[in-house]
């Protein structure tokens, strides 16, 4: 009998592949983040994303003539904001430990999540996310000022860019709108690494290991995600993705040695637990989009 034709690969379940997107995800982090001390975080991300641009232009090949204007403008915005979110993130990870890191640009997506809602319950999610980020704030050593309002702008830009993600949707077949807004993003930080790196980002090393983050921090993820979404409601992938800050606090801890006190384990345990009381409860379920960070 032949496979049925929305069968995962290997008939891998499709939790499994989104976990290991995960995963993928935030040891990508830890690596790129191993790498800060020889190179610039704002290096690694360009190299990231034109790993990421380049395969994705592969896959996707987009058609770009007859596009109005109205399909750039939306794609030029999607690309503005997975180029901030990227690079804020990444500035975020070389000044506190990357689980409290992602823990924190977790409230942009979880605020998309609640807004608007007149459900009394969702200010139970929110009031568990903000006492979340209180009790990291109770430890200034680990948590800087910097780290956080870094952290924050990675967040607003996720938000952003699920908002945008979906107009792009209705703009641009398949994946041709991620692809062209890769490249946007790809285009708009290549400038500043350049004049923060020079000729370190001709070093063979440091290229490869830069096409390894973008590999693991997107492609992959983004690839088993789609295809886990064949078989998966999108709400049990968002259900699936809170689990994003435990998983790049377990990345720092094995890779770069971050341990992370009691207090800092029970915030993101706080902010894990609003994500997921959040996306449970949303109707839409924004948080759906794959983790692009």
């Amino acid at each position: 009998m032949p496979p049925r034709s929305d069968s995962t690969p290997l008939h891998i379940s499709p939790v499994w592949l989104v976990l290991t997107g995960i995963l993928s995800v935030q040891f990508g982090a830890a690596i790129a983040k191993y790498l800060f001390d020889e190179i610039d975080p704002t290096a690694m991300v360009c190299l990231r994303l034109l790993t990421s641009a380049a395969v994705m232009l592969l896959l996707a090949r987009p058609r770009l003539k007859g596009r109005s204007g109205a399909d750039w403008r939306v794609a030029v915005a999607f690309g503005l904001s997975l180029g901030l979110m990227n690079w804020a993130i990444y500035q975020s990870f070389a000044r506190i430990p990357i689980g409290i890191a992602v823990t924190i640009e977790f409230i942009g997506p979880l605020a998309l999540a609640v807004i608007g809602s007149r459900r009394p319950r969702d200010l139970i999610w929110v009031a568990l996310a903000a006492a979340g980020v209180a009790l990291l704030g109770l430890e200034p050593g680990e948590v800087t000022l910097p780290g956080v309002l870094f952290a924050l702008v990675a967040g607003g830009s996720w938000a952003a860019y699920i908002l945008l993600s979906a107009r792009t949707g209705r703009h641009w077949p398949g994946l041709d709108g991620l692809a062209v807004a890769s490249v946007v993003a790809a285009l708009l930080i290549t400038p500043f690494a350049l004049g923060t790196a020079g000729s370190a980002l001709l070093d063979p090393r440091i290229l490869a290991l830069g096409a390894l983050v973008g590999l693991l921090s997107s492609v992959v993820p983004y690839s088993l995600e789609l295809i886990a979404l064949r078989t998966m409601s999108t709400r049990l992938l968002s259900v699936l993705m809170s689990l994003e800050p435990a998983a790049a606090a377990l990345a720092g801890l094995l890779l770069l040695r971050e341990l992370l006190t009691s207090l800092q384990v029970l915030a993101i345990a706080c902010v894990i637990a609003a994500s997921i009381g959040a996306t449970r409860s949303s109707p839409s379920a924004p948080m759906a989009e794959p983790a692009p960070n």
